[in-house]
C-alpha cells in the first residue's frame, strides 16, 4: 500500500519567524496605523483601570453655565476677575492660576469716560469739580488696572498665555509686536538649562512667537506659562508638553509655574542633549519625559474629577473658605460654549483646565506613567517571544485544540501587559505582539488548512481501498502520525487464502478466473471493513489484514476473529451461488495471531507502505497454512484466544512448533460465538479428554476417545488426524515425547 510522503516539515515556524521580522520592521518603522490602534489601546486600558483619587491639593474655579447666566456673558469686566483674585486670596489660597489669556485691554466705558472729558474740555465746561468727577470715573473705568492691583496684592497669582504654533498664525503680527510678546513671558522660562552637545532641534517643540498678557498685568503677576496643549494625530490628547522653545530659550507650561508657587520656589531645571530633551527637575524630582519634553498624562478619571466650583459662588460668597485654604485653584473656562473643550481617554467634552490640574496631581504624587527607554527593548522581545512561541506551539495541535492555545497566548499577554500599566503605570506596547500573535496564528493556520487539505486528499486517495471512510476520517484528524518508520504496537493480523487456487484457476478462463476472484475478495474486503480493520494488501489470492492500526482500537482481535467467522459465513452463502451457476467452489483458510508488531510506513522517501512486520505477524501467516494439515478453516494463537476466550468459542487443536520457529505455541480452531457455543459442549468434552491423553502419550487410550468423539461428531476431520497421529506414534514411539507437534511444512 503506497502512502504520499508527509509535507510536514518547519514550514510554520518560518511563517512565525516571518511574521516576527515584519513586525519588528513595523515597530522600528512607527507605522501610524499601528500607533493609532495602540493610542485606542492605550485609552482602553486607563479607562479600564478605573478612577485614581486625585491628591485635593488643586481645585478649579470655572467659568461655567452658571457664571454666564449669573454675572453675564463672557469676556467679563476685569474687575471681576480682580474681586475674584482678592476673595480667593482672603480664602487662603496658595496659588492662583489663570487658564485665560488677557493680551487686550479690557473693552468697557473707558474710552467713553476719556471721550466724554475731551469734549468738556472743548466746550469750556470743565471746572474742577466736574474734573475731579471724571478722573474718579475714569479710575473706576481702569478694569486693567483694578485687575492689576488685585494680582500684585494678592502675590500668588500664575497668568497664562500660548505660543503661535505655526507660520500661519504669526505673518500678519510685526517684529516689535513678538518682541513685545516675548518680554511680556519672561517670567515663564526656565531659570536653569544645561545643554550637552548639539541639541536634535527636531525633537523639540518649538513656537514661532507669544500671544502673551498685555503689560500692565504681566508686568504685576510672580510669573506666567503657556497652556498649549497638542493632541495626537486622532485628535485625543495624552501628552502635557514641559517645555517649549522660542528663539534661544525655554519656557514652562502654567502647571509647572503653580507648582513653584506652590511648592515655594525649588529650583527648577531642564536638561537639553543630543537626543532631545534629557531630563526636566523640579526639586528634587525628576519628572519623566520624552524627547521632546512632553510627559504622559495619567488622567485620574472623567471630567469633574477634581473638584469644581462656579465663580458665581465664590464671588457672591457660597461656599466655605476652607475649600480653598492652601489649594493651587486654577482658573478657567468649562462652559462648552467658550471653546476650551478637549479630546481625552475619558471623555470628547473634557475642560482644558482639567488637563492641567492633572498634570500638577501627577508631578505632586510622582503618579506618572512611564514608558523609559528600555520598554522598546521590552516590546521587541514581547513580539519576538509571542511569535515564536505561536510558531512552536500551535502546529503541534489540533485545529481546536490551536484556536484555544492561540488564543490564550494573545489573551494571557493582554493580561499581562494590563497589570503592569495598572499596578506600576509602565506603558508597553500591546498592539504589536498582539497583532504578532494573530498573524502567527492565521498564517499557521493557513497554511496548515491548505497543506493538510492537500495531505488529506492524498491520504484519502491513497488509504480508500484499504479502509472505511470513518476509520480514514478519524485517522485524518491527525495525519502527521503517518510519518516514514514504525511504532511497536500489540496489533493483530489475519491472513486468509484460498485453497487449491491454482488447480481452479486452471480450470477456468482467465476472464472466468478474474470475476470469481473479484467476486470473492469484494465480499470480503467489505468484511473486514466492517469491522474497520486495515486491508494491508492483497497477495494474489490472499488477503492480509490488520486490526489495531492505524487507530487504536482496545478489541483488536475480536474485531479480527468476528471478521474471520463472517467472512467463513458469507463465503458458504458464495458457495451455494457458485454451485447453482456451475462454477468451482472455493475454500478459505484464516489464521489470527496477536502480538507486538511493528506499524507504520516503511519504505524509502520516494516511495512507501503503510503495514506491519515482525515475527507475529509471520505466525499469523504460518497459522493461515496449518488449516491445511487438520482440515480446518479458522486458526487462532493461544495469544489471540487469552483475548476473546470469554466471547468467542474456540477448541484447542495442538502445541506445534511451526517451521522456523522453536518456540511451540498453542494453536485453537475458532469456532463461533460463545452464546452458540451449547451444542459443541458433549463433544468438546470429549475431543478434551483425547487430547489429554495424547499429550501423555497414551495412545491406544487417546485414540478410544477420540473414536467416541467421532460418533458424537461424525466426520470431524481434527478428531480423524489425532486417530492417524497416535498410531503412527504407537508404532515409532518417539524418544522424548513433549506433547509438541513439529511442523515440516508452511
Amino acid at each position: 500500500m503506497r502512502i504520499p510522503k508527509s509535507i510536514y516539515s518547519v514550514t510554520p515556524f518560518k511563517i512565525s519567524v516571518l511574521v516576527v521580522f515584519v513586525s519588528i520592521s513595523l515597530y522600528i518603522a512607527n507605522v501610524h496605523l499601528f500607533r493609532f490602534i495602540e493610542y485606542k489601546a492605550f485609552d482602553i486600558r486607563m479607562m479600564s483601570r478605573g478612577v485614581i483619587n486625585p491628591g485635593g491639593e488643586v481645585v478649579i474655579v470655572a467659568i461655567d453655565e452658571k457664571s454666564l447666566k449669573e454675572i453675564g456673558r463672557w469676556p467679563w469686566s476685569r474687575t471681576i476677575l480682580g474681586e475674584l483674585v482678592t476673595t480667593l486670596k482672603g480664602y487662603g489660597a496658595k496659588a492662583i492660576g489663570f487658564d485665560v489669556v488677557f493680551s487686550e485691554p479690557d473693552v468697557n466705558s473707558l474710552n467713553d469716560i476719556r471721550g466724554l472729558s475731551k469734549e468738556l474740555q472743548q466746550t469750556g465746561l470743565n471746572d474742577g469739580r466736574i474734573k475731579r468727577i471724571m478722573e474718579e470715573k475714569t479710575a473706576e473705568a481702569d478694569t486693567d488696572s483694578l485687575f492689576a492691583r488685585a494680582i500684585k496684592a494678592s502675590e500668588y497669582v500664575t497668568l497664562g498665555f500660548f505660543f503661535h504654533m505655526s507660520d500661519q498664525e504669526v505673518k500678519y503680527l510685526e517684529t516689535k509686536e513678538m518682541e513685545k510678546a516675548e518680554q511680556g513671558v519672561e517670567g515663564a522660562k526656565y531659570g536653569i538649562v544645561q545643554v550637552k552637545g548639539q541639541p536634535d532641534e527636531t525633537a523639540l517643540i518649538r513656537g514661532y512667537s507669544a500671544a502673551a498678557n498685555i503689560p500692565e498685568l504681566s508686568g504685576s503677576s510672580e510669573n506666567s506659562g503657556y497652556f498649549n496643549v497638542f493632541p495626537d494625530r486622532d485628535g485625543v490628547i495624552r501628552w502635557a508638553p514641559l517645555v517649549v522653545g522660542l528663539k534661544e530659550d525655554f519656557y514652562m507650561p502654567l502647571s509647572m509655574a503653580l507648582l513653584l508657587q506652590y511648592l515655594d520656589w525649588p529650583m527648577l531645571s531642564l536638561t537639553i542633549s543630543e537626543v532631545g530633551v534629557e531630563a526636566v527637575r523640579i526639586g528634587e524630582m525628576e519628572i519623566p519625559t520624552d524627547e521632546s519634553g512632553r510627559m504622559l498624562v495619567n488622567f485620574a478619571g472623567p471630567p469633574r474629577t477634581f473638584p469644581h466650583y462656579s465663580i458665581s459662588d465664590v464671588l457672591k460668597g457660597r461656599l466655605s473658605p476652607e475649600l480653598f485654604q492652601g489649594k493651587i485653584i486654577l482658573v478657567g473656562a468649562t462652559a462648552i460654549g467658550i471653546n476650551d473643550i478637549r479630546v481625552t481617554p475619558y471623555s470628547t467634552v473634557y475642560p482644558g483646565t482639567e488637563i492641567h490640574a492633572n498634570v500638577i496631581d501627577n508631578i505632586l504624587h510622582g503618579n506618572f506613567i512611564r514608558r523609559p527607554a528600555w520598554t522598546a527593548l521590552f516590546d521587541l522581545c514581547a513580539i519576538l517571544l509571542v511569535g515564536i512561541f505561536m510558531g512552536i506551539a500551535v502546529p503541534r495541535v489540533r485545529a481546536v485544540q490551536g484556536l484555544a492555545l492561540g488564543t490564550a497566548i494573545v489573551a494571557a499577554y493582554v493580561v499581562l501587559n494590563y497589570l503592569i500599566f495598572s499596578r506600576y503605570s509602565l506603558w508597553l506596547n500591546l498592539v504589536y505582539p498582539v497583532l504578532t500573535g494573530v498573524a502567527a496564528y492565521l498564517g499557521i493556520t493557513i497554511y496548515k488548512y491548505v497543506t493538510e487539505e492537500k495531505e488529506k486528499k492524498k491520504i484519502r486517495g491513497a488509504f480508500q481501498y484499504y479502509l472505511t471512510n470513518s476509520v480514514i476520517n478519524e485517522m485524518l484528524k491527525d495525519p502527521s502520525k503517518l510519518k516514514l518508520g514504525g511504532d511497536k504496537k500489540d496489533l493483530t493480523v489475519l491472513f486468509s487464502d484460498i485453497r487449491g487456487f491454482t488447480t481452479i484457476s486452471e480450470s477456468l478462463s482467465p476472464e472466468e478466473l478474474v470475476r470469481l476472484l473479484n467476486e470473492y475478495l469484494t465480499a470480503m474486503t467489505n468484511i473486514v471493513f466492517k469491522y474497520e480493520g486495515l486491508l494491508d494488501k492483497y497477495i494474489g489470492d490472499a488477503i492480509m489484514a490488520v486490526f489495531g492500526a492505524p487507530l487504536d482500537q482496545p478489541d483488536h482481535a475480536e474485531r479480527a476473529c468476528r471478521t474471520a467467522l463472517e467472512m467463513t459465513a458469507e463465503l458458504g452463502k458464495l458457495q451455494k451461488k457458485w454451485e447453482s451457476e456451475g462454477r468451482p467452489v472455493i475454500r478459505i483458510g484464516v489464521g489470527i495471531n496477536t502480538g507486538d508488531m511493528v506499524v507504520g510506513n516503511m519504505g524509502s522517501d520516494m516511495r512507501f507502505d503503510y503495514t506491519v512486520m515482525g515475527d507475529s505477524v509471520n505466525l499469523g501467516a504460518r497459522l493461515e497454512g496449518i488449516n491445511k494439515e487438520y482440515g480446518t478453516s479458522i486458526v487462532v494463537s493461544e495469544y489471540t484466544y487469552e483475548k476473546i476466550k470469554d466471547k468467542l468459542f474456540c477448541r484447542e487443536l495442538d502445541s506445534v512448533r511451526v517451521k522456523g520457529k522453536h518456540v511451540p505455541v498453542k494453536i485453537y480452531e475458532l469456532i463461533c460465538d460463545i452464546r452458540d457455543a451449547g451444542p459443541w459442549t458433549g463433544f468438546m468434552e470429549t475431543f478434551n479428554k483425547g487430547l489429554d491423553l495424547y499429550k501423555k502419550g497414551l495412545w491406544d487410550e487417546a485414540v478410544a476417545v477420540f473414536n467416541k468423539a467421532l460418533e458424537a461428531k461424525p466426520g470431524d476431520g481434527v478428531s480423524g488426524l489425532y486417530i492417524r497421529r497416535c498410531n503412527e506414534l504407537k508404532n515409532s514411539p518417539p524418544e522424548n515425547w513433549d506433547g509438541v507437534f513439529t511442523m515440516t511444512r508452511k
